[in-house]
């Protein structure tokens, strides 16, 4: 096998994070403790490439000679020293300082052209961009070769931004440090032939999931999920399907091979602002994240997320990624296709979740009641040696099944996190006439006798035990309806206290009160007062207990168990009753 030595073996081993290495390096030469001792040992035979840059003084100003090929204006020497303050030019200053006098023109008719200068500048004024403003005359003859050129177009005085970095002279700044590495490192990413696959996701699912898992968070331990979570994740499980994806490409005694690594170390591309105001990226990855289920992918994520951020990466956390997740969807961008480093195959990019450009003017019912989803764009970017383009697309294609809960996605993702309920099923609208919509509202109410009458068999009585609990009667397709009826609006009877209300808003109600830590059967009393009695305090909405009455609570509970464990200690043998009791 080839031996490389030197920046080509850091290069194998940290891609894009080269940069940083190097910066640390610099670091730990001016101060060793500045940087975290576990870089020590790396760096105390590290050599860092010495044709990216070094840091030197700011380079000149450089300015083209008059006449220049490039076409770009430059600043003409001074020709003689500027008058005092307070001094009037005079005599020859005078003459060279003034303006040359336009000459004498014959007065010309109104069929006449207007002077060749003056229908230039007109000219270039057309050009700039026009703002509204009052109607301005149209002059001819000698009066309008008396008028400068921006009498022409009156703009009000803020008709452009101000940029603060113009100057008169262009100027070149040397690239060093990280940002020398960058260029290094595209650079080298020329070198790999890459192809992209690109593929649009309905996003409708992966919302309605999400919100259900964060709510019961929410309630109970806390914490939320982002969608680059399950997207993340999607992809670990997608490359079980398609390990070709991970592999990567690699010359073996000037031959080329291919390296398929033992686990998935799927690399984070984070973004964080330096506090000079510039940017850095860095690249670390999960390890063996095959290995994980969504729960320990998402606190090993987070991990990495929070050593980024607080400046505790080490040497292990660049190295090894063998697949890499960006995502520029963050910033809004809704397709990207970035670029591959040398020793992985493929990197995966996650565009903007929003809807269609088409539709995005359209208000959130009129969405609803179209059947409008949200949709997502995915790119695979691959390196061409070792992928072929049907592998990219068929993986992007188990990519998207997943994430539309095909194999059980959710409800893995769901028992990771011990969700009690069961997730949101992915359906086509089943809106098919005015009949069936019209049908709906009585859909509805009989949803709400189920969850009253039958809610606390999904209750989460059981603290020690998880088990997904569902029942048919409370499954919302059993009853005529689908997830996208969550955000379409239907008569409520003043159940969510409002006579009209989405069906998202009176599901959650629903479950709120009847499927939460306990559970309430009263639907079996014959007095219609006292159910009503019962319907108004459970469901009066969910309200989190305030942390002064938890602790309160709490202390009252170790008071009582602390009496109980005295009278047992005391009083061995006597009959009482417990407070259990």
């Amino acid at each position: 096998m080839s031996q490389k030595s030197g920046s080509d073996a850091v290069k194998a081993a940290f891609g894009a994070n080269q940069w940083l290495v190097d910066e640390l390096y610099e670091k730990y030469l001016a101060d060793p403790a500045s940087v975290d001792p576990a870089w020590w040992d790396f760096f105390a035979d590290y050599r860092p490439r010495t044709d990216l840059g070094t840091p030197t003084a700011a380079a000149p100003s450089v300015t083209e000679p008059s006449g220049g090929s490039n076409g770009v204006a430059t600043a003409a020497p001074a020709a003689a020293a500027k008058p005092a303050a307070g001094e009037e030019p005079s005599g020859a200053a005078a003459t060279q300082a003034a303006p040359a006098a336009p000459p004498q023109q014959a007065p010309t008719t109104q069929d006449e052209s207007p002077a060749p200068a003056a229908r230039t500048e007109r000219s270039a004024e057309q050009t700039l961009p026009r703002t509204p403003r009052e109607p301005v005359s149209t002059l001819t003859g000698p009066i309008a070769a008396a008028q400068p050129a921006t009498a022409l177009y009156a703009y009000p005085p803020a008709a452009r931004v101000e940029h603060p970095s113009a100057r008169e002279a262009e100027t070149v700044d040397r690239l060093r440090g990280p940002a020398a590495r960058v260029v290094a490192n595209m650079e080298s990413s020329l070198e790999v032939p890459t192809a992209t696959s690109v593929r649009a996701v309905p996003a409708k699912l992966m919302v309605d999931n999400r919100t259900v898992i964060n709510n019961h968070l929410a309630r109970t331990r806390g914490g939320k999920i982002s969608f680059t979570h399950l997207i993340g994740y999607a992809i670990v499980e997608a490359l079980a399907d398609m390990p070709a994806m991970n592999q990567g490409y690699l010359l073996v005694d000037g031959k080329p091979a291919v390296v398929s690594p033992g686990h998935v170390n799927l690399g984070l591309a984070i973004d964080l602002a330096k506090p000079d105001g510039t940017r850095q990226l860095l690249v670390p990855s999960i390890k063996r994240s095959d290995t994980l289920d969504f729960g320990q992918f998402v606190a090993a994520y987070e991990e990495v997320v929070r050593k980024a951020r607080a400046g505790k990466l080490t040497v292990e956390d660049f190295s090894g990624t063998t697949i890499t997740l960006t995502n520029p969807g963050t910033i809004g961008t809704v397709h990207s296709v970035p670029r591959l480093m040398a020793g992985q195959g493929t990197i995966v990019g996650v565009g903007a979740m929003d809807y269609p450009a088409e539709f995005q003017g359209a208000s959130d019912e009129q969405l609803a009641r179209l059947g409008i989803s949200k949709v997502l764009t995915l790119t695979s970017t691959y390196d061409h040696r070792i992928i072929q383009g049907a592998q990219s697309g068929d993986f992007l294609r188990i990519i998207s099944a997943k994430l539309l809960g095909d194999g059980g996605f959710y409800d893995r993702v769901f028992t990771s996190l011990r969700i009690p309920y069961e997730p949101v099923r992915w359906v086509r609208d089943n809106t098919v006439d005015a009949d069936t919509e019209l049908a709906k509202p009585a859909r509805i109410a009989e949803l709400i006798h189920s969850y009253r009458s039958r809610g606390h068999l999904m209750a989460e009585t059981d603290p020690l035990a998880y088990r997904q609990r569902k029942h048919p009667d409370l499954d919302i397709q059993n009853h005529g309806l689908t997830l996208w009826d969550l955000d379409r609006v239907f008569p409520s009877a003043g159940f969510t206290g409002k006579p009209k209300a989405t069906l998202r808003e009176i599901l959650g109600l629903l479950r709120d009160s009847y499927c939460r830590t306990i559970g309430a059967e009263y639907m079996h009393l014959q007095d219609p007062r006292q159910r009503r009695w019962l319907q108004e305090r459970l469901e009066a909405g969910y309200a989190r207990t305030p942390r002064e009455d938890q602790l309160r609570i709490l202390r009252r509970l170790n008071a009582a168990e602390a009496f109980e464990t005295f009278l047992q200690t005391k009083f061995v043998g006597q009959k009482r009753f417990s407070l259990e009791g």
